[in-house]
Order: structure tokens, then C-alpha cells, then sequence
């Protein structure tokens, strides 16, 4: 079987600052194949044209949501790149600002040719409040940051540094992920769209009233090692007591039946898939936690044998 193509939802309300964080990624590809499929509520795609000053390789969704009036069209499209002789090393679905990224995301998992890499969504540090509270939107900008397996705050250097730390904290309220980056300009760490991108501390210009822009400090990497067999089930269970500070996972795992599984893991969305015989169970994690928290979580499935605690810096 051909390897799955990554795929990346972009989500965020209007204006939050989507198209700048995909202009900012295909600047920034190190030679990657990236093709971006670009939904607008409306008959003229302004965001793919947009983008397409960037890069050869858009799509256009025009004239609804696409996880629903457009839903069909969405899937022959995926079916279409899927089945390309030369496959992109990434697919990136830009949500229209009215649309439901977890649902974008459960229709491009339909097609076994894609893995999810990643629910990304914008949001407006300067607006949000006020998004949040308007009668017609503030519903859907709720359900956009409920869905996220990551966050991207945008327009940080409109906001004073007291609004922003109540904007990171009234985000935590509503999201179910723990994981929070800054933009610069669109910018951010290649390793929310790359799974092989190997460091994630890249850090971006300075800002006056802060240090720098960063990525959550204690966000690190684990690697879990074990020479027992798991039951799928538990695993799963053991490893969602910690979903909400889980960026990726990814690594083989031997099973109880005998059999061996390649597993990707974001947030709380597990993709596994059979494989060749491995000598031992080899997970590596990131997210907001310490060796002793997979230690923890897992030790009652299994007799581990877990790697130090990387921090990843610069």
C-alpha cells in the first residue's frame, strides 16, 4: 500500500488570518510537494487566488461550505489527488470561515489515502472577544476552537500584553486542546503540517512588548519504548487521559493478537494501520507533558521503557 498523504485542515473565522499562515507555509516548503484546496462561501474564490500567487498547485471550492453543500465535489477532488502518479507530500484544506473544520476533516478521513495531520485554527487575538459574543457568529467561532487539535493566535501584535494573556486564557476555557502557538505574520512552526520536521523550536522575530514569540515552553518530546504486546483498546484509553496536551504522536506497536500496527495519533484521533513485524512497541510523543506522565498513563498496559524528556529548543 502507497504511503498516506498528511492532511492539514485550516480552520478560523473570518478574517482570523488563514490564508496568510498557508502564504507563509509554501514559502517555506524545503522542497516539499504542497497542494492546497481552498473553500469560499461564495461564487468567486478570493483566498485561491490569493494563494495561488504562492504556489501552482490550488483548488478552488466555490459556493458553500465544504463539508456540506460541496461535500461531494470535496471527495472527487480527494479521490482525484490520491490517485496522482506524482502525490503531494502534503494536502492542505483551507475552510471556508462559516464551516466546521472537525467535519472538513471526518470527510477527508473517509478516503484511506489521507492521515490526518492536524485541525489548525486562526484566531483573531484582537477580535475574539467580540467575535465570541455576537448572536450570529459567536456559535460557530466556539465550535472552530472546540474542534482544534492545535490553535494559532494571529494579529498578537494589535493586542497589549495584558489582553493577550486574557485571550490565551479564555481560549483554554473553550478548547479542548492544550496546544497554543503566536504567529508572526502568518508564520509558524513547519512541524504542525510536517510529521519529519525535526525541531520544533524555531523561533521568530522578537516582539517589543515580549521576549519573543514562542512555542508553549514546556512542549517536549517523548519517546516510549516497550517489549510487551498491548491491547489496541487500552492503549487508546491510556493515552486520551493526556489527548488534550497531545500535539502528534507516531510509531509502531505490537499487538496483542500477534500482529503489529503503524499508529498516527492527533489529539484525540487515532489512524492505525497494519504493518511488518516490529521487534518492540516505539511511540514518540509531543505535547505538554513529562516522561513521567506517558510512564504513568501507559504502565498499566505494559512494562515501558521510556526515553528522557527532550525539551525542544532552539
Amino acid at each position: 500500500m502507497m504511503t498516506p498523504i498528511p492532511l492539514a485542515v485550516i480552520g478560523g473565522y473570518l478574517g482570523a488570518g488563514k490564508t496568510t499562515m498557508i502564504n507563509a507555509l509554501l514559502t517555506n516548503t524545503d522542497g516539499r510537494r504542497i497542494t492546497v484546496l481552498v473553500n469560499d462561501f461564495g461564487s468567486v474564490n478570493i483566498d485561491a487566488a490569493l494563494i495561488r500567487e504562492r504556489s501552482d498547485d490550488v483548488i478552488g471550492l466555490e459556493n458553500g461550505c465544504v463539508c456540506c453543500s460541496i461535500g461531494g465535489k470535496l471527495m472527487e477532488t480527494l479521490i482525484d489527488i490520491s490517485a496522482r502518479e506524482l502525490r503531494p507530500d502534503l494536502l492542505v484544506i483551507e475552510a471556508s470561515g462559516v464551516s466546521d473544520p472537525v467535519r472538513i476533516a471526518q470527510v477527508g478521513m473517509l478516503d484511506r489515502a489521507f492521515r490526518l495531520q492536524g485541525i489548525v485554527v486562526a484566531v483573531d487575538a484582537e477580535r475574539i472577544e467580540e467575535t465570541l459574543a455576537d448572536a450570529y457568529i459567536g456559535d460557530i467561532a466556539r465550535r472552530q476552537i472546540e474542534g482544534a487539535s492545535s490553535i494559532v493566535l494571529t494579529k498578537t501584535d494589535l493586542t497589549s500584553a495584558d489582553d493577550l494573556c486574557a485571550v490565551r486564557a479564555r481560549l483554554m476555557e473553550i478548547a479542548h486542546t492544550r496546544i497554543l502557538f503566536e504567529a508572526d505574520r502568518g508564520k509558524v512552526p513547519n512541524t504542525l503540517f510536517f510529521s519529519d520536521e525535526p525541531s520544533l523550536r524555531e523561533r521568530i522575530a522578537p516582539r517589543a512588548f515580549t521576549l519573543s514569540h514562542y512555542l508553549p515552553a514546556d512542549l517536549r518530546s517523548v519517546t516510549f519504548r516497550s517489549d510487551e504486546r498491548f491491547d489496541r483498546r487500552q492503549l487508546k484509553a491510556a493515552c486520551a487521559s493526556f489527548s488534550d496536551r497531545l500535539l502528534r504522536a507516531k510509531g509502531f506497536v505490537r499487538l496483542q493478537d500477534g500482529t503489529c500496527a503503524e499508529i498516527h495519533v492527533v489529539g484525540k484521533r487515532w489512524h492505525i494501520t497494519r504493518c511488518a513485524d516490529v521487534e518492540e512497541t516505539r511511540i514518540v510523543f509531543i505535547g505538554l507533558f513529562a516522561s513521567d506522565d506517558i510512564h504513568r498513563a501507559l504502565s498499566a498496559v505494559s512494562a515501558p521503557r521510556t526515553e528522557p524528556c527532550s525539551e525542544l529548543r532552539e
